[in-house]
């Protein structure tokens, strides 16, 4: 039966820990192209817009993922898309480097892929055990997320300098492996929401017409393509400025994703005294001039300020809108994510092209990091819209039917 009772607690803290821990290799992996993008250009002969394509390999593999996520997430539960996604990380990550581009490029699509089935499975049952704090979940979960982000481009660039990159690759395939081994181990008595998995209940007919849905739509396709727009580009225009050693360059990522990490941190913090869609929308001024900045910087001070600036104004917008899907649409949540996380590795896969286009086509990455700041300015005025407050998310969006 479709149940609008939450979860045991027990279960609900075991289920919000083992996506916390998920995301931690998640974060690693989605992130990885960024530092490593230099190196594999420089390994295989790439361009600005072939290194661009590995991106959107990637993406591109994940959307198809996401199609598939929502389903099985409801006819499985939560935890099978997690379990079954890292695992398929795994393999990816540790056969990248492992012979041919062509290898290679089947490896982002199979790690892709596995990031595809997990992500959105693990948001969404966030969300869902967390009826009574669904944003600051969702930032502590995407803090998660940071912190392997943060944690990548400097085990990358002491691999680098050690030359021990795939003994790097290696030890974060074995990371994702035991996350997923501990997820599948976990208990009988770890039940996760009646609604996530029942189907043989009555089904929830979705209500297309809800008129949050192309601003929510827009917002996902449009922050995941902005976020991978400029972050996997810092490290690649750094070392285009000619000022830093290529092990700086790999690094210069980093600040952009601390200050994710430390702005997600800071943000349960903040929805105790401001509300959610204002810090969305003061976080993407702040974003804006931090991407500003960036194009307008020529040593490591002014970039590492800049991708500090851009990626505190980023951090809450994201889980903000996540938290928003699940109050608008409420048990239908679950099902509409399959379309939103589909538009949002779309966006996450053609906006870091068009930065690779762009750039090629103007002969310089700073044409190209316009793409990250028209979208951020885009986001802003999708925030401008009224959403529904915070006392009405108990609301169900959608019909119980019983065919």
């Amino acid at each position: 039966m479709i149940s609008l009772t939450p979860p045991a607690p027990n279960s609900a803290k075991a289920l919000t820990f083992s996506a916390y821990a998920s995301f931690v290799p998640i974060g690693i992996v989605t992130v990885l192209l960024g530092p490593l993008l230099p190196i594999l250009s420089e390994r295989w002969s790439l361009n600005y817009s072939q290194g661009g394509a590995l991106i959107t390999t990637q993406y591109v593999a994940a959307t198809v993922a996401v199609l598939l996520s929502g389903e099985l997430a409801v006819r499985r539960g939560f935890r099978f898309p997690m379990k079954s996604g890292l695992m398929l990380t795994a393999v990816g990550v540790a056969l990248l480097l492992a012979g041919s581009r062509q290898l290679g490029m089947a490896s982002i699509a199979a790690y892709g892929f596995g990031l595809g089935l997990a992500v959105p499975a693990a948001n969404l049952m966030v969300a869902e055990v967390n009826r009574l704090r669904r944003s600051a979940a969702l930032n502590l979960l995407n803090f998660c997320w940071s912190a392997g982000a943060v944690a990548c481009p400097y085990l990358l660039a002491a691999a680098t300098k050690s030359h021990h990159i795939p003994f790097f690759l290696w030890t974060v395939a074995v990371f994702c492996f035991v996350v997923a081994a501990g997820i599948a181990a976990m208990p009988s008595s770890v039940v996760e929401p009646a609604s996530s998995n029942d189907r043989n209940g009555p089904k929830l007919r979705i209500d297309w017409k809800h008129g949050a849905l192309p601003a929510l739509a827009a917002l996902f396709c449009i922050y995941v393509g902005t976020e991978n727009a400029f972050g996997l580009w810092v490290a690649s225009y750094s070392k285009a400025l000619g000022s830093m050693t290529e092990a700086m360059a790999v690094i210069t990522p980093s600040f952009f994703y601390v200050s994710l990490m430390v702005g997600r941190l800071l943000a349960p913090l903040l929805l105790r005294t401001i509300a959610e869609v204002r810090l969305a929308q003061a976080g993407l001024l702040l974003a804006c001039a931090g991407m500003v900045g960036l194009v307008m910087s020529r040593e490591l001070l002014g970039v590492a300020a800049s991708a500090s600036l851009a990626g505190l104004g980023l951090s809450s917008v994201y889980p903000i809108t996540i938290a928003l899907l699940s109050r608008e649409f409420g048990l239908a949540a679950s099902r509409v994510g399959s379309l939103m996380f589909t538009l949002s590795n779309l966006g996450g896969g053609s906006l870091p092209w068009l930065v690779g286009i762009a750039s090629d086509r103007f002969g310089s990455l700073k044409a190209g990091l316009a793409v990250p700041l028209i979208g951020a300015i885009a986001m802003f005025f999708l925030y401008l819209r009224a959403w529904k407050p915070a006392e009405l998310e108990h609301g169900v969006q959608g019909t119980l039917t019983t065919d």
